[in-house]
């Protein structure tokens, strides 16, 4: 069984889910103006995006640092 990578799961299950949402509330929401609802669901895809980049790079740093215990031993 192939396992999945945390850097992949996570930035993706939230992606879907703020899709999900963004579709279902925008056009319910009368309260908030246009600029302020695409805002948001922009903010969250960069915040998402952040969040891939951040545990792609920690991934890849445990990575090297398994590399370089191994060649020690």
């Amino acid at each position: 069984m192939k396992r999945y990578k945390k850097s992949i799961i996570m930035p993706l299950a939230l992606f879907i889910y703020a899709t999900v949402m963004a579709i279902y509330f925008i056009p319910r929401n009368q309260e908030l103006s246009d600029v302020e609802k695409w805002g948001t669901v922009t903010a969250s895809y960069v915040i998402i995006a952040l969040l891939w980049w951040v545990l792609r790079k920690k991934e890849q740093m445990m990575a090297k640092r398994n590399e370089e215990m191994n060649k020690d031993k």
